[in-house]
């Protein structure tokens, strides 16, 4: 599923929250998923002047969110370390790490992709 957006992020969250539930996430991992989500596609809109592009699968281990956009982040570790509390950026990624199981960023001159996985069995083997 593809899903194209330049301003209103509501389609992405219903779009999200409706692919997690079909694909069987719990409901706190199915809103867990569509915050991070959320976070990415909103960082389309504050710092490109591109649409992005939302692709959204899953087989039977895991759901798997991507977002591609023109802009390009110069540090690919960024989210990786918890920002100061007055830092001026950076704690949507790091949060987009806190609650997806793994987090994939490639950004070049093609733009930034951010592809985020969410495994359908809880941590710790049941689910």
């Amino acid at each position: 599923m593809y899903h194209t957006y330049r301003s209103d992020l509501s389609q992405v969250r219903a779009l999200v929250l409706q692919h997690a539930r079909e694909a069987g996430l719990t409901e706190g991992r199915a809103n867990d998923l569509v915050l991070a989500v959320s976070e990415v596609a909103a960082n389309t809109l504050r710092h490109t002047q591109s649409s992005g592009t939302l692709a959204i699968w899953h087989d039977g281990d895991e759901v798997v969110c991507e977002v591609h956009d023109g802009g390009t982040i110069s540090d690919p570790s960024v989210g990786t370390r918890k920002p100061p509390p007055d830092a001026s950026g950076g704690h949507g990624l790091w949060l987009v790490r806190q609650v997806c199981d793994l987090v994939e960023l490639t950004s070049d001159a093609d733009g930034t992709t951010v592809r985020m996985h969410m495994s359908l069995r809880l941590p710790g083997g049941t689910g």
